[in-house]
């Protein structure tokens, strides 16, 4: 093995997983790097060393792929090497399928393929310690992601065969892949799809310098020969941010990142709330904002969810107290600045009437019109976002492909802020004292 800093941070993540600090794990990767025989092959194999009866399914676009794995893990357990370090470890007796396995302990590996069935197999224990876990890799065929109907028949699978395969709620699922669509199974699951909250590893192949994560396996040279080839493959496939053709209003490397927020003159928050809570339908989106004592536009935090009227209003409730609470350093909380449509004007009837200082937004141009005005803005630089956000991604990859996204609910409120807090917003806020 080629060793390099990708390695290890993949062993930490899964690390995590075992430690029972995170239960839902995606990692984005490139292509070639070595992902499945570290996060899949080798993994299973040292995981059923320390606990024999751990139950692992394991799941990869094609059943064929899957089971080899399975059956190189076979091997592994079957090495001499291996029994050096773990001789407890013993096959059962019946265990020539290429599929499926079992130890005698009563450790199982099943391998699939995506959307395939799987009865009478489970992951992990009933118990709320680490016993196996859900291993998808590369749930996607390259070459039938663009398929919109091919992508939604995974998410199904994913939904419907996979979910119902935990024996515990707390069993792992772990989903490893190379991006292909902002809506493949990884961008799903990170938007919230599911309705769970995702850890992600996200390793680019080129870094923020332009260099490669690899450069003895992947020069960086060959890197951006490949990037010139295909911008709309390589931002997928290389960087894990894939986009839909066309879009561009907000560059990339417009955006400024902080890990500590600056000190902070006052602080807004900006609400986008959908009409409906439908799979099609746009999220509702709270953005707490803060100017800098530079004149910058700092993003702090993001909640977004499909919720109806009563959820709606709690989120919104709890989003406004959580920050109205938080003083040192980041200066008063003026205002909760909500899109005047539907949902949004009932909220802020509500909100008002306990108290809380609404401002209606109301809506005279089109979203190109108002990007077109905010996009200046970014390019200055005077933008600034968290650079360790678990949304981050999700938050980026909207703005990049806007408008040509599927959903654009972030988009929204941040270019409100953008305008209001660097195109001087003239809105009096003393009358809502």
């Amino acid at each position: 093995m080629v060793p390099n800093w990708h390695q290890r941070a993949i062993c930490r993540a899964l690390e995590r997983v075992v430690l029972g600090r995170t239960t839902r794990l995606v990692i984005n990767i490139p292509p070639r790097t070595g992902k499945t025989e570290l996060a899949v092959i080798n993994f299973m194999s040292w995981a059923i060393g320390n606990w024999p009866d751990s139950e692992f399914i394991h799941a990869s676009y094609s059943k064929r792929l899957a089971a080899a794995n399975s059956y190189t893990v076979r091997a592994l357990l079957q090495s001499e090497t291996y029994r050096e370090v773990f001789p407890w470890v013993f096959l059962a007796g019946d265990s020539k399928a290429r599929d499926e396995f079992r130890t005698v302990q009563g450790g199982v590996v099943y391998a699939t393929g995506a959307q395939g069935t799987i009865t009478g197999y489970g992951a992990g224990k009933m118990c709320p310690t680490f016993g196996g876990a859900i291993i998808i890799d590369d749930p996607h065929k390259p070459d039938e992601a663009t398929s919109s109907t091919r992508r939604a028949n995974v998410i199904d699978w994913f939904q419907n065969t996979i979910e119902s395969r935990k024996n515990h709620p707390t069993t792992p699922i772990i989903v490893i892949m190379q991006r292909l669509h902002e809506a493949d199974l990884s961008g799903w699951l990170m938007s919230g799809g599911n309705g769970e909250e995702w850890e992600s590893l996200v390793i680019p192949a080129l870094d923020d310098a332009d260099e490669s994560f690899w450069p003895e396996q992947f020069p960086t040279d060959r890197l951006h020969t490949l990037r010139d080839a295909s911008p709309y493959v390589f931002a997928g496939q290389q960087m894990q941010r894939p986009a839909p053709l066309g879009g561009g209003i907000f560059k990339e490397d417009w955006w400024r990142y902080y890990i500590t927020p600056p000190v902070l003159s006052y602080r807004m928050i900006y609400g986008d709330t959908a009409q409906k809570t439908a799979e099609q339908n746009d999220y509702s989106v709270f953005q707490c904002w803060g100017k800098s004592l530079d004149g910058q536009a700092v993003l702090l935090d993001q909640i977004r969810g499909k919720w109806e009227a009563p959820e709606l209003l709690d989120h919104a409730r709890q989003f406004w107290n959580t920050h109205k609470g938080r003083k040192s350093g980041l200066g008063a909380l003026r205002a909760m600045k909500i899109e005047d449509k539907v949902s949004g004007t009932g909220l802020i009837q509500t909100l008002s009437r306990e108290g809380v200082p609404v401002v209606g937004i109301p809506r005279e141009r089109d979203k190109i019109t108002r990007a077109l005005d905010a996009a200046p803005l970014a390019q200055s630089g005077n933008v600034i976002i968290p650079q360790n956000a678990p949304w981050l991604s999700g938050w980026i990859s909207e703005h990049s492909v806007f408008p040509n996204g599927t959903h654009d609910d972030q988009v929204d409120p941040s270019m409100d802020a953008m305008s209001d807090i660097l195109g001087g917003g003239t809105y009096d806020y003393s009358k809502l004292n």
